[in-house]
């Protein structure tokens, strides 16, 4: 246990020892703040919650370059955009304070400055995760007892409501695409990621059985192209309409199976900025879709499939996401059918039961008149 006592200048000095057996004392002005101080301690210390104070003084800058080291198992485009949050909107508040002078207060006042800024919801909402992943480490490393960054308030997101194109529309955009034809076909018709696309050689195009696997794409970190795993590191197998089967054979005939199905006009991988501003960009405005963007295709081929009858399951598998839910979540306007053909449903079971009710009532109009000529029990008693 620990104990008071009266320093000779006056104040108050309250020591305990840790649970390593370390003596350690804080000084106070008032006896009856110290013995508070002291019985914090002790219900820390029973509750197996203690933290050792001298580890919290570590300032969230150098805190956030421990924690962005210990990132090695992301992707490295998520990586980037970590260090973006990181620089842009959590160390210009944060930079020189101790971890253990955050306060749950501190972040809500943080959050509110970055949306009087104007900065998008979602933005916000990416910075405070990002900042909440690092306090998150520093609690299992033993710096906090808490998260003083859990249970905030954060705007709404709104969602933008997606775009999705007929297929008259994908074949007019197409066309105005020129030598890249073949390629806005494939993105409207498979879903496939533009890095993805970027990144898929001819060994992963199976003909024979209509499949594209995906294994490799591309992403821009730091205005490098790197070439990795899929988002979610997932491999998937992506189905491919029949029509597409003759122009893709055609388009690779001749190549090796590491070579790349689309590259840039001089070759190697295609860059979706570049490709936007010399041949997609154009090609919209020509077709009248301006403002249209490659990933648009992505929900486009979303839409062509459900309206072709693929269920929320099939449709997930093609695009690769990484549950049923999060397609709903997405995609949720485009499975209405369903909606009305369970209305429909329904709406026939009740006329049946309906029509089985009437039926039953005009079948039982009334008692039976006795036959007079009937036994009864009175008569066999």
């Amino acid at each position: 246990m620990g104990n008071i006592q009266k320093r000779p200048d006056g104040r108050w000095r309250a020591r305990y020892r840790d649970p390593s057996g370390r003596e350690r004392a804080k000084h106070f002005d008032r006896k009856i703040d110290a013995t508070r101080w002291l019985a914090q301690v002790e219900i820390a210390k029973s509750r197996g919650e203690w933290i050792d104070p001298n580890l919290g003084k570590i300032t969230v800058r150098v805190w956030a370059e421990t924690w962005l080291g210990g990132l090695a198992h992301l992707k490295p485009s998520t990586r980037e955009r970590y260090e973006v949050a990181v620089r842009c909107h959590v160390l210009p508040t944060w930079e020189n304070v101790p971890l253990s002078r955050i306060t749950h207060g501190d972040v809500v006042t943080w959050v509110q400055r970055l949306a009087d800024r104007q900065l998008a919801p979602a933005t916000i909402r990416y910075a405070h995760r990002v900042f909440s992943l690092m306090l998150d480490l520093a609690v299992k490393d033993g710096r906090l007892p808490s998260n003083p960054a859990s249970g905030i308030r954060l705007p709404r997101v709104v969602r933008s409501e997606l775009r999705f194109l007929t297929v008259e529309e994908v074949n007019r955009l197409a066309e105005a695409c020129g030598s890249y034809r073949l390629l806005v076909l494939v993105l409207a018709y498979t879903g496939l990621r533009w890095g993805e696309l970027a990144a898929l050689r001819v060994r992963r195009v199976d003909l024979a059985r209509r499949r594209i696997l995906v294994v490799e794409a591309t992403a821009e970190v730091a205005g490098k192209l790197v070439v990795g795993t899929p988002k979610n590191h997932q491999r998937r197998s992506v189905p491919v309409p029949r029509f597409l089967l003759g122009q893709l054979a055609e388009h690779i005939a001749g190549r090796g199976p590491d070579d790349l199905v689309f590259t840039a006009p001089g070759g190697g991988f295609l860059r979706n900025t570049n490709f936007r501003h010399r041949f997609f960009g154009p090609a919209t405005i020509a077709v009248g879709l301006v403002g249209l963007t490659p990933h648009d295709l992505r929900h486009t081929a979303a839409s062509l499939a459900v309206a072709a009858g693929g269920n929320v399951k099939a449709v997930q598998r093609m695009l690769g996401h990484a549950s049923a839910a999060m397609t709903l979540d997405v995609y949720a306007g485009l499975f209405g059918d369903d909606l009305d053909t369970l209305a429909d449903q329904l709406d026939e079971m009740h006329r049946a039961g309906t029509a089985d009710s009437v039926r039953t009532d005009q079948g039982n109009e009334g008692p039976e008149e006795e036959d007079p000529g009937t036994e009864t029990g009175a008569d066999l008693r």
